[in-house]
């Protein structure tokens, strides 16, 4: 009998989700289960992580979504601190941000999908300690910091010095990572991330790099001080030295290939399967040099969208609900499609496999169970979401709509009786992700443009290839044409 391919054995499960409501109540948990217990926000690394059967011995998972102030992102005259929930799309929603910390910005949006990006955090994206994931090159090149809390008290480290191998970090076991402290840009400096992928959406990095330079105050053509990270390359992400003496005194433009050339001296890549050794070396000074271009001619911002689609119609969620300790064997109540419902095998499940399985609601589809399709998608909160990536335990006093919820009966919603119209629908099997990702699109901007619907729909995969027609859909079904 032939063994069955990963994705369709059954995913290794907890026993108990526990969803404090206090940091200090979450501390305590993380104390009294020890190794057996993993914290999460987003949840979206541990759930693949435990998926692929790379996690060993988890039972216990304390979500920590619904402790007060945590996704808030506070501005001064010298920094800007995330708090420990904040996710990717809250970081691109903030202007502040992006005016002050271009690169973490422009590494957020390389992340996954609107979907994914609206669940996962930047607290998750450091801890999980890939030297691929993107915004530790933003935001070590940033020079950003990290405050580490106990039962006994806190400790700041930078981030320079937070990881110790590879997905390795110095954070002990019943300890949280509660903040990030990133210095603003000041007016002297300027910074940018690039990123190099096998695809245009949704690609892990192959190259990525951050870079932030300092001017001279009395003359702002040339370098004071130059800070390159680089991603992807090495067991950890990489803060290149000696660039600093190499370029003070210079122009930027002058010295930028020369620069980039040592940057990519100081690596000896690794070979994995995303690209070769050589491959990377050959690259990254490409990377490097492109990147210190567009900051000497003004372009760094150039490649920012100005209004990227978040697919939600409601930001931060009001951590109003009840701490809870939820266990198989325990009944979830939420609002799905506008009933009440409950249902148990809660804690043991994902979103996608729970409103399947225990609520019949198998409009929501399985695609690649990794988060890379889109097909599952569904809306949490006035968000749209990932279903495999999202714990059903986390599903308690929410409101979810499926792609069944949108009709009327036998009356279609706009957007799905525009999929019809068209040929948007094709095999079927990808178009209630897509339906319900242009359903939260047009939600949250009621006449995208063709940018706009290509960024939106960017976490969804058709594998009829038809995106003509499915695009057309979304147009149609705008009260105004972009007229492209």
């Amino acid at each position: 009998m032939s063994s069955l391919h990963p994705v369709q054995e059954q995913t290794p499960t907890v026993d108990r989700v526990i969803t404090p409501r206090t940091i200090h109540d979450a501390l305590v948990a993380l104390s009294d289960h020890g190794q057996r217990a993993r914290p999460i926000a987003g949840g979206t690394d541990l759930l693949l992580e435990l998926g692929r059967n790379s996690q060993h011995g988890v039972e216990v998972m304390i979500d920590l979504s619904r402790i007060d102030n945590t996704r808030s992102i506070s501005v001064d005259a010298a920094s800007i601190t995330l708090g420990m929930g904040v996710t990717h799309a809250d970081v691109i929603a903030s202007v502040e941000v992006a005016q002050r910390a271009l690169p973490l910005v422009q590494a957020c949006l390389e992340i996954g999908s609107p979907q994914l990006r609206n669940r996962a955090t930047v607290a998750g994206n450091v801890v999980t300690a890939s030297p691929a994931n993107d915004t530790i090159s933003a935001l070590m090149a940033l020079d950003a910091s990290v405050t580490l809390t106990t039962l006994e008290g806190q400790r700041t480290v930078r981030l320079a010095e937070f990881y110790d191998g590879f997905r390795s970090t110095v954070l002990g076991h019943a300890e949280l990572l509660t903040s990030i402290s990133i210095p603003a840009l000041g007016r002297h400096q300027r910074g940018v991330f690039v990123k190099l992928g096998n695809r245009a959406a949704q690609a892990i990095s192959v190259v990525h790099a951050a870079m932030v330079v300092t001017f001279d105050q009395n003359d702002p053509a040339v370098i004071a001080d130059i800070t390159v990270a680089l991603g992807s390359v090495a067991p950890t992400v990489v803060l290149v030295e000696g660039l600093r003496q190499l370029a003070r005194g210079n122009s930027l433009g002058d010295v930028a290939a020369t620069v980039a050339a040592a940057a990519a001296a100081s690596i000896s890549p690794i070979d994995d399967i995303r690209a070769s050794a050589e491959y990377r070396a050959n690259t990254i000074a490409v990377v490097v040099e492109r990147g210190l271009m567009a900051i000497a001619d003004g372009s760094e911002r150039s490649q920012l969208p100005q209004t990227p689609p978040l697919l939600r119609v409601r930001g931060e969620t009001t951590p109003s609900r009840r701490a809870t300790d939820i266990g198989d064997g325990d009944r979830v109540s939420c609002t799905i499609n506008g009933t009440r419902r409950a249902a148990t095998s809660a804690a043991s499940s994902t979103l996608l496999e729970w409103l399947r399985d225990q609520h019949g609601l198998t409009g929501t589809k399985e695609g690649c169970a990794e988060g890379e399709c889109g097909a599952c998608t569904v809306h949490l909160d006035g968000q749209a979401v990932l279903a495999c990536m999202v714990p059903a335990a986390s599903a308690e006093d929410c409101d979810i709509t499926t792609v069944e919820g949108l009709g009327n009966g036998d009356h279609l919603d706009p957007i799905q009786a525009s999929f019809a119209r068209t040929g948007g629908v094709q095999c079927g099997f990808c178009t209630p992700g897509f339906i319900m990702s242009a359903s939260m699109l047009l939600a949250e901007c009621s006449a995208p443009d063709r940018s706009h619907i290509e960024q939106g729909l960017a976490g969804n995969l058709c594998r009829c290839t038809g995106y003509y027609s499915i695009i057309a859909a979304v147009r149609e079904a705008t009260p105004v044409g972009d007229g492209q």
